[in-house]
Parts: structure tokens; sequence; C-alpha cells
């Protein structure tokens, strides 16, 4: 049978390819951009066909409605991220976290640690030789289209063709429904002083040639405002933004002086603006690779002077990094840090660095101001970076390298690049902990 022969018999409406879904299957979104509104929109108007789905998925930018209340008995959220719609439902207790690393992700699904049975995905409409492409984020989705039972694509013509672990055959799609709607964006953050400070201390640590891992968020992009100088940057990272964009443009980013994957970017995903999305599409620099590859630290291991900014929550008077819970409630989830972090420090040339860098304080609604490096992490925090992994710490006062130094020293270190207002009270939690003055 011809592919479009497939393609036009297993082509449905949103409604028609939600009903595919069974009470108790277990569900898994497309990753971050590649969630598929559409469809999901589709599911929860469905909601009274079904009884305990359950819904997986990481980082999402839609409206989470399938973690309502009123649809506990319909849909079960047992997440691998919490975001903005699932925080309150996991909070609540009627939804659910599952600690995993990102690069796991794709390995618990070959295995059956974490069963399938239903993806969900958007991808671009397909080829002359009737291949879709994931376009847009390669981490995991690929490996659940690979894993499931069942496979429901929105086809939107939006979804840019990217090169890598991306292409899927339409005799791999079970349904399609063809749904155009422009991708969701995260427009680039304005950038403070605070960030502009953090963003060149730890540009003043990256080298002509270095390959970059980064976040997002006005930090990520605060640093790469700092690197117009620089030669020959490449990129290993579990995502990008828009600020890759500019300085691929500029020529600072250009690859060439990678010793893994020599004049490409190799990332999971992509989170950002139709620039970013147009950008990559069908743009030979950028790959698309799961994440149990591009995270494994064995991988980016491989790459010379490799430097990993990463961000946290709170960093104790040991060097405990906290980035994914407050207190006892979980914020976010543990993405790609500890394995940049431990591939970073085992970088083959021995000049692999790992930093986390945030604002020294946290102002909360009533004014009053929390630090963020503390003599203890909060009770009930989960720690992410262990204090045997943490290399630098940065804040906009300062550098403070814990490598190598003693439990008394990290603590001086950290406290040198507290905010000011909390510095006397952080010495006095140090003399009264260690017996010794400040």
């Amino acid at each position: 049978m011809s592919w479009e022969k497939i393609y036009e018999e297993r082509k449905m409406t949103a409604c028609e390819a939600v009903n595919l879904i069974n009470s108790g299957d277990k569900v898994v979104f497309g990753h971050c951009i590649s969630e598929p509104t559409g469809l999901i929109d589709a599911m929860v108007a469905n909601h009274d066909a079904y009884r305990n789905v359950e819904i997986t998925h990481m980082v999402s930018l839609g409206k989470g409605e399938y973690t309502r209340p009123e649809y506990k008995d319909n849909f079960k959220f047992k997440g691998i991220f919490c975001g903005a719609g699932t925080r309150k439902c996991v909070a609540e207790g009627y939804g659910d976290f599952i600690p995993v690393y990102f690069s796991d992700v794709p390995v618990w699904m070959r295995n059956g640690l974490l069963d399938v049975d239903v993806c969900m995905v958007m991808l671009s409409p397909p080829d002359k030789r009737g291949y879709c492409n994931i376009g847009i984020e390669s981490g995991y989705t690929y490996q659940a289209i690979k894993s499931a039972k069942k496979v429901l694509a929105q086809i939107n013509s939006n979804v840019p063709v990217s090169f890598g672990d991306t292409f899927v055959h339409v005799s791999e799609i079970d349904a399609f429904v063809e749904m155009d709607m422009p991708l969701a964006e995260l427009q680039p953050p304005a950038i403070d002083d605070v960030e502009t400070a953090i963003g060149r201390y730890c540009a003043s640590l990256i080298e002509d040639g270095s390959t970059l891992q980064l976040g997002i968020g006005a930090i990520p992009d605060a640093v790469l405002s700092e690197l117009k100088d620089r030669k020959h940057l490449g990129i290993h990272s579990e995502m990008i933004s828009d600020g890759v964009v500019d300085l691929v443009e500029a020529g600072v980013i250009d690859c060439t002086a990678k010793t893994l994957h020599k004049d490409k970017i190799i990332v999971t995903f992509l989170m950002g603006t139709k620039r970013l999305y147009d950008f990559a599409d069908r743009n030979p620099i950028i790959e698309l690779r799961t994440v149990d590859y591009v995270n494994n630290p064995s991988v980016i291991a491989k790459n010379n002077r490799m430097v990993s900014i990463n961000s946290a929550l709170q960093v104790d008077f040991m060097g405990q990094v906290v980035s994914c819970t407050i207190g006892t409630r979980q914020f976010s989830g543990v993405g790609g840090q500890v394995d940049f972090v431990r591939g970073a420090a085992m970088a083959e040339d021995g000049k692999g660095i790992s930093i986390i860098a945030m604002p020294s304080i946290t102002t909360k609604k009533d004014g009053t101001i929390i630090s963020k490096i503390r003599p203890y992490i909060d009770h009930g925090a989960a720690v992410t970076t262990n204090r045997y992994d943490v290399d630098y710490i940065i804040t906009e006062y300062g550098i403070a390298r814990l490598k190598g130094k003693t439990i008394q020293e990290r603590a001086k270190a950290l406290i040198d690049i507290a905010h000011p207002t909390v510095r006397g009270e952080l010495a006095d939690e140090f003399e009264q902990r260690f017996n010794r003055s400040y």
C-alpha cells in the first residue's frame, strides 16, 4: 500500500482520533512545543468517555485542563516535570510526580518502566517519501512514537523540518488530524542589571572554542549577550532558544572547534519564537537527537572545553543545589542539570566546567527578601546537584568555586557572593555552626 493511501485511510477529525483512547490507557504527550494542543483540547472535551487515563509529559506550555479537580476521575496526571499548569494538582494530591532524569525517559520507555499506550504528538505534513517530521523536539518524543501502541498525530504545516532523530513514516501513525495553528512561542525575557552582572561573570569563564550547554531564560540570554567577542563557540545542549540564533548569525557560534559533531549544533528540543523555528527549518547546522544520547555524561565529556550553565532555587553552605522543589512543593523537574554537571567534569581534555548561576535573592509578594544562599536547604527540599558534583556558583556579586574546598571554605566563599543585606546573618550562622569566627 502506498504511503498516500495509508495517510488518507487514517486521516480523521480530532474527535474521532481521541476516541482511540481507552479508559486506563497511559497517554504521553509530545514534549514542549511538540505538544498537540488541538488533540488535547478534543480529549478534554471527550472526558466523559474515560476513566483513569494517565497523562505523562515533561515541559508543557498548554492550559493543563486535564488536571482540573473536576476531571480527577477521568484523568490522572503522573508528570515527569511540573509547570504552571500542573503544579496545583500535584501539590493537592490528585496528581503525582515521577522523579527521573530527562535522559532516562527514552530508556524507561524502551524497557517498559514507563508504558506508552498512546502517544499524542504534533508533526509536519508528510514529504514526498511519506515521512513526517517532529521538527522541534526529539528528546523523548521520538522514542514515545516508537514505543507507543497507538500514535495520534496533529499535522501542522507550521512545524519545521529539522535533521537528526526527527523523521517518522506515515505507516507508524494510527491517526492523522490536519490542524494548522501557530506554534507556541516563548518570548525572550527582559534582562535586568542583576542578570547582566551574572551573565558577565559566567562569560568570564568561557574561552574561545568552548562548547556550551545553556537553559532558557534571562540568565542564559544574558550570558550569550556577553559572548559577542568570542570565536568558534559550539553548542551541545538539551535545548536552545533565540539567543543562539543571534550568535550564529554574528559568526560567534560556528561549531568549527567542536571535538564531537564538528560543525553541528546538537540539541534535543527548541523553545523560543517563530524566528528560532524558522532558523531551524531545513538548516543543516542543527541536529535534534534523542535525550538519552545528548544528555549522556559520557557523550557530553567528548566535547573539549565543555561549559555547562544551569540555575538553582537555593544553595546551602555545603554546596547542595536545589533546583526543582520549594520545600516540599514540586516546582519543576531535574531536566539535564546533573547530567551536564557530571559530563562537563568528565570532559576528556580536563577543561570542562559547570556553573550554577542564580540571583542572590528572591523577593516574595509581601516584599520579604529570601536569600538563595542558605545555611541549610529548606525542610522537605530535594537536592538536585549534590555537594560532590558542584563546581562553580555564580551570583550578581561574584564567582565561588566550590570544588576542592572544605565545607567551611565553601560556606565562606558562598557568603562572599550572597546579597549584602543577608551576609551578616549568614556570617552569624557560620559562626554558630562551625564554632569559629567568620
